[in-house]
């Protein structure tokens, strides 16, 4: 059984087609999946989809790069990481891709939101979904800011698209590192490397649907359906079959976000 750790079934590209995406993903083997929130007013829609299948999952927290979101407090998180089917902090990170005119300077409103999902992360124990872009170094370091002030921060850097560096920091840091579509695109070879690298024990797979399709469905609507196509390059990079990938990233999934698959998949 495969598990997309990351998507946004709430997204309307794909909430409109819940009943077909959910027998594509039965007919793929894709047997779970973590639903993952980006606005604060987005929150209760996606822990309301995590509650229509048991191998659902939700994470709770604002997307780095939206400005004109309203923030949420830490407080606001930690209630709702008391929900049994809130199992991540996320997404967040660092995003100055699109600075538009603004220096890295600007963007402290960005770093302090960043803060206060790692503060929660650390008051609840949930993991966090780390988004980074054009951003590893300040990432890094608002992680290594708060393990050295409390719990050691832990995670996932999702959608890996960094450097062997940023992923042997990451590593370092005690983060798993997930891997989309992308390492299937023909210009990615340096994320191959990365994904060489990465030890089999730290890996999972995603699809950030509906984003990213994989070859050979590039520029088309990805949905979970889609992450064997990432499982079976990862395999390839790895020298491994697709089912060993499969299970080990389910197992890596349930040791992260403390849950338990269902029967078939690495809990089996």
């Amino acid at each position: 059984m495969f598990v997309d750790s990351h998507c946004h079934l709430s997204f309307p590209e794909l909430k409109a087609n819940l009943p077909q995406i959910r027998a594509d993903m039965a007919q793929a083997g894709v047997g779970a999946a973590l639903c993952i929130s980006t606005r604060k007013d987005e929150i209760a829609e996606v822990v309301a989809l995590a509650e229509t299948e048991a191998a659902w999952w939700a994470s709770a927290g604002v997307h780095p790069d939206t400005e004109d979101e309203p923030e949420i407090s830490e407080a606001e998180l930690l209630q709702w990481a008391a929900h049994p089917k809130v199992v991540a902090i996320g997404e967040t990170g660092l995003d100055y891709y699109r600075l538009n005119g603004r220096t890295v300077a600007d963007m402290a409103w960005q770093r302090e939101r960043f803060r206060v999902h790692i503060r929660a992360s650390q008051a609840s124990g949930l993991p966090l979904i780390i988004h980074t872009r054009s951003a590893s170094e300040d990432t890094l370091a608002l992680l290594h800011e708060a393990a050295a002030t409390g719990p050691a921060p832990r995670g996932v850097f999702h959608c890996f698209t960094e450097t062997r560096e940023v992923a042997r920091a990451a590593l370092d840091l005690g983060f798993l590192i997930s891997f989309s579509g992308i390492v299937t695109f023909r210009n990615a070879e340096e994320l191959r490397e990365v994904a060489r690298m990465v030890p089999l024990d730290r890996c999972l797979i995603e699809t950030d649907s509906p984003y990213l399709a994989p070859v050979p469905f590039r520029g088309k609507t990805n949905t979970p359906a889609l992450v064997p196509h990432v499982a079976a390059e990862l395999a390839k990079q790895k020298g491994l079959s697709v089912e060993a990938i499969a299970e080990a990233t389910s197992h890596n999934f349930e040791q992260l976000f403390g849950v338990q698959l269902p029967i078939g998949g690495a809990a089996a």
